[in-house]
């Protein structure tokens, strides 16, 4: 949308407050798709949630390419962020119930690094289909984005349904055979039962799921002001103004020429290669762009997506996950909605270093809130937020596996 937005401009005549309107309502109506996508994936699964939101996607697509006005263009829009929320929520999580525990940090951060690469073919496309005319040049631009979401519909036939999910539904003997294959040792894979077996058996209380997350626990509430708080964090550092709107800023810097504005926006995807002949202010304007973006993805890009996917219990672990990625849409579509106005009123370098000091309370919260969960089950790390002490200290063993089962039992008593 960065580059085809130039174009958009050009041929249907909008004004600058329905470009900001187009841009940042991707963001706030993605908080539907959010919320809907935290129930449909715990009613119906993991997987097919994630192809309900390929063909939401591909219908909000189709519309756009073909919208004959600024109306169309919006529903298009709207819709295609429906999709967005849908799949942006299940990814995470279906992955981080999938995956070893060894590699489950990696596995988790894929969305982010292909986000950044489908940023980066967006960007080529632009630039590839720039020539053409203003009227047709844009919408090839958005048809592109379908394609991707045309493989995901195929793949869900082929990729296993998350254990945990299937846990949860009393399909044991299915999660034992994904959990066979995911795992090189089948002794691994059993213990990788049992843990799960005891965390949805621990959490399985006649208790609704959004009861509890409007009603919190103190440890449901530690996980809350966690999962919230690195969601909300990572877009108020002002990453989407740097992806939605880096014409603008270069433009701003310089770069008048359409053409290079787009090719010089490629050089924001691959972060970090581009200009031998212009000025040192427009060089320099490009590097740290590209910086911005490029720090932003080594750390709390795809951390967030890791760390959030993580925390939760199984049984909130979809709808708590939902509920940070409203935080994280919000500040999205408030970022995106007054970029350009809040530049026109203190300067584009004035909204920069605000961003920079929310950059620097980010490492704040970080480094006082959020605990290390690096090595640790999902069911391992549970238990860290179970402790009223330092959370960060904290050393979780394999054997507090029996610990969750322990306070079932315990609490089981009680009542």
């Amino acid at each position: 949308m960065s580059g085809a937005i130039i174009f958009i401009q050009e041929d249907l005549k909008i004004t600058e407050f329905q470009q900001e309107f187009l841009i940042g309502s991707l963001s706030v109506i993605s908080i539907l798709g959010s919320l809907a996508g935290g129930r449909v994936s715990d009613a119906v699964g993991r997987k097919w949630s994630m192809g309900l939101a390929a063909i939401i996607f591909q219908i909000g697509a189709a519309i756009m390419t073909l919208a004959p006005n600024f109306e169309f263009l919006l529903i298009g829009r709207l819709l295609a962020g429906v999709g967005i929320g849908f799949g942006v929520m299940v990814a995470p999580v279906y992955i981080a119930e999938i995956s070893p525990t060894v590699s489950r940090g990696t596995f988790t951060s894929f969305p982010e690094i292909f986000i950044n690469l489908g940023i980066l073919i967006g960007y080529v496309s632009n630039y590839a289909f720039s020539g053409l005319s203003s009227h047709t040049n844009w919408r090839i631009m958005l048809a592109v984005g379908i394609l991707p979401s045309v493989f995901i519909a195929f793949a869900i036939f082929v990729i296993p349904e998350s254990p945990r999910w299937l846990v949860m539904q009393n399909r044991v003997d299915e999660a034992r055979l994904v959990l066979m294959n995911t795992n090189e040792v089948s002794s691994e894979a059993e213990e990788r039962l049992s843990e799960i077996l005891a965390s949805a058996e621990s959490g399985n209380r006649d208790t609704a799921v959004w009861r509890e997350l409007l009603n919190p626990t103190p440890v449901v509430r530690r996980m809350l002001v966690v999962g919230i708080g690195i969601q909300s964090f990572q877009q108020i550092t002002g990453i989407d103004a740097t992806v939605y709107y880096s014409p603008e800023i270069l433009q701003t810097a310089g770069l008048e020429n359409k053409s290079r504005l787009l090719a010089a926006t490629v050089a924001v995807g691959l972060t970090l290669w581009l200009f031998n002949k212009d000025s040192v202010g427009v060089a320099l304007v490009i590097l740290l762009v590209c910086g911005n973006v490029a720090f932003f993805s080594v750390g709390i890009g795809p951390i967030c997506g890791v760390l959030t996917s993580e925390i939760f219990p199984l049984k909130l672990r979809a709808q708590a996950f939902a509920l940070g990625f409203v935080g994280n849409r919000v500040c999205s579509g408030i970022v995106a909605m007054s970029f350009l106005t809040v530049s026109r009123g203190i300067s584009m370098s004035g909204t920069f270093f605000i961003f920079g000091i929310v950059s620097a309370l980010t490492v704040v919260f970080v480094y006082k809130i959020v605990p290390e969960t690096k090595g640790k089950s999902l069911e391992q790390i549970e238990l860290l937020f179970r402790k009223e002490d330092d959370w960060q200290e904290e050393d979780v063993e394999l054997s507090d596996t029996q610990k969750l089962v322990q306070d079932h039992e315990n609490s089981t008593f009680t009542l």
